[in-house]
């Protein structure tokens, strides 16, 4: 049994199939839009039910940001936006 499995294995990894792109696209299409429901929950819960809308609107300020990054690295285009950035310094 073992030897069955060792030798499987090894023809996977010799085959060069083994990768993160599965977890990668497990964590993109599940974890993330999971991640954003509790977060918009948990501020609904923290501030909407006392009536501190600003306090919410703070925290959301928070999570837009955190999106942003998150959608820069997904999409690769930090390289572009950095390249902006440093080309409004240098000329």
């Amino acid at each position: 049994m073992i030897a069955r499995v060792h030798d499987q294995l090894s023809s996977v990894l010799a085959a060069g199939e083994l990768g993160t792109g599965g977890i990668q696209n497990w964590i993109v299409n599940n974890m993330i839009p999971l991640l954003l429901l509790a977060v918009a929950l948990l501020l609904l819960w923290m501030g909407g039910g006392r009536g501190d809308n600003a306090g919410v609107m703070k925290r959301l300020a928070g999570v837009f940001v955190a999106l942003g990054i998150i959608g820069l690295a997904l999409t690769g285009a930090g390289v572009h936006v950095s390249e902006w950035l440093a080309g409004l310094f240098t000329t």
